[in-house]
């Protein structure tokens, strides 16, 4: 077997180099520091006045020069034309001395007359004001001279009839009235009016309509969701009391006021609504009493007082003493009174408040006892028990309030006297009725 030996490589072998000397440091002259506004020595320099650099100075903005207006003179015939509007001669205004048209021409009147409003509240012939409209012929007539100040108006109102509710409904074109007793003026809208509308849908569609459902119900801002539970409540308690449009009307804005204010944070919606109610009852004089709201809503009289308080103070609103005659028509309905012993109660109230007796008194007591008063000089007849049970006061009240205003009008013999005839009347009718039973008992007995 043959072995190859190893080529040793070979090494190259460089001259050395020789080291160079050191070359001798050589003296320069040294330049003295010339004072320069340069860079570095101002960033040295600790005064103000040294830190601010120099900058070259922006261009300003030279705006181009505007032409000075020429006024000229106004012809002599313009003049006359701004004193007398009549002035209008169509020989000079034309071109006169070949100048061009003017165009400062003062604006005339057309020859046609204005069309005037549909209203006229005054005849030019006679300058009477009492001025009837006419739909039928479309004219507007005087009363006095029979003018026609205007004839051949237009007709706005709708083009077609109804004779009852149901063609009504078919034919008209516009919705309700916007009305505040709504959380939205009563301008909803509204994806579906139940379960019973998810059934009408397409059954593709009623997943798709379920989800819009479902999300419209969870953007509703809580100010909304606030207000319709509110108006709810404030219709139920209108129905229950009887109570008119107008006072429903108010106390939903009063309510929107409040909510508006913030009032409403922290307190039941129920107690603040029933306040509101209250409140408004007084002032529309068709007055309510605490018991009759409180069992009403289902709210304690004094949580319903003290609401009733905070509210009155935070929207300023400054409410009267109840008076009497407000309640009398609503109590002489429930005790089921004539109207004139209705009309003889006002007057006893009346003329006791000249005496100042009723002062000081509770409304409801005052009231009730004129009514008792009243039935018992109309010969109705009506106990004391019967008109406490009806009204909600005890008879202790109304006998006490009775003796006041007797005493005072000096009626106190002639009401004794009804009394006592009433009670004889009574006395002989029972009489008589013990005896018609004697005597058919008897008769059984035979």
């Amino acid at each position: 077997m043959i072995v190859m030996a190893k080529k040793k490589s070979k090494k190259i072998r460089r001259p050395l180099r020789k080291a160079k000397g050191k070359k001798k440091a050589v003296k320069r002259p040294v330049k003295k520091a010339v004072k320069t506004r340069s860079f570095k020595k101002v960033k040295k320099n600790k005064s103000k006045a040294a830190r601010r650099i120099k900058r070259p100075k922006a261009k300003r903005f030279k705006p181009r020069a505007i032409k000075k207006r020429i006024r000229t003179k106004r012809p002599s015939y313009m003049k006359k034309v701004k004193k007398n509007p009549s002035y209008h001669s169509s020989s000079r205004l034309e071109n006169p001395s070949g100048q061009q048209a003017l165009m400062h021409e003062p604006e005339m009147e057309p020859a046609f007359p204005r069309e005037a409003p549909r209203g006229v509240t005054k005849c030019p012939e006679c300058g009477s004001t009492k001025i009837t409209f006419d739909s039928t012929r479309g004219e507007s007539v005087c009363n006095v001279c029979g003018t026609v100040l205007k004839e051949s108006m237009i007709d706005l109102t709708q083009e077609w009839r109804a004779f009852d509710e149901d063609q009504r409904s078919r034919r008209v074109r516009t919705g309700a009235a916007l009305t505040p007793t709504k959380h939205d003026q009563g301008i909803t809208t509204e994806i579906g009016k139940g379960r019973g509308e998810l059934f009408k849908v397409a059954s593709r569609k009623r997943a798709q309509y379920y989800r819009l459902t479902k999300w419209h119900k969870r953007l509703i801002k809580s100010k909304d969701r606030n207000l319709s539970f509110a108006f709810s409540e404030l219709q139920r308690l209108i129905s229950y009391l009887h109570l008119s449009k107008a006072v429903h009307e108010k106390v939903a804005k009063l309510y929107t006021a409040a909510v508006n204010k913030g009032l409403v944070r922290g307190r039941s919606i129920e107690s603040i609504i029933a306040a509101l109610l209250y409140t408004t009852c007084r002032e529309e004089g068709a007055p309510r009493t605490l018991d009759e709201i409180s069992k009403a809503s289902g709210i304690n009289r004094r949580d319903i007082g003290k609401t009733y308080r905070y509210i009155a103070r935070k929207l300023t609103i400054r409410i009267l003493p109840a008076k009497a005659q407000d309640y009398v028509p609503r109590f002489g309905s429930l005790l089921n009174l004539p109207e004139k012993v209705q009309v003889r109660a006002v007057e006893i109230l009346d003329d006791a408040a000249k005496y100042d007796v009723t002062s000081g008194k509770g409304p409801i007591g005052v009231a009730a006892s004129s009514l008792y008063i009243a039935a018992v000089l109309e010969g109705e007849k009506k106990t004391q028990r019967e008109v406490a049970d009806a009204i909600g006061v005890t008879e202790v009240t109304i006998r006490n309030r009775y003796k006041e205003i007797v005493e005072a009008l000096g009626i106190k013999d002639e009401v004794e006297e009804k009394v006592r005839e009433e009670e004889e009347r009574e006395a002989r009718a029972a009489e008589k009725a013990t005896k018609a039973a004697k005597l058919a008992a008897k008769k059984r007995g035979r």
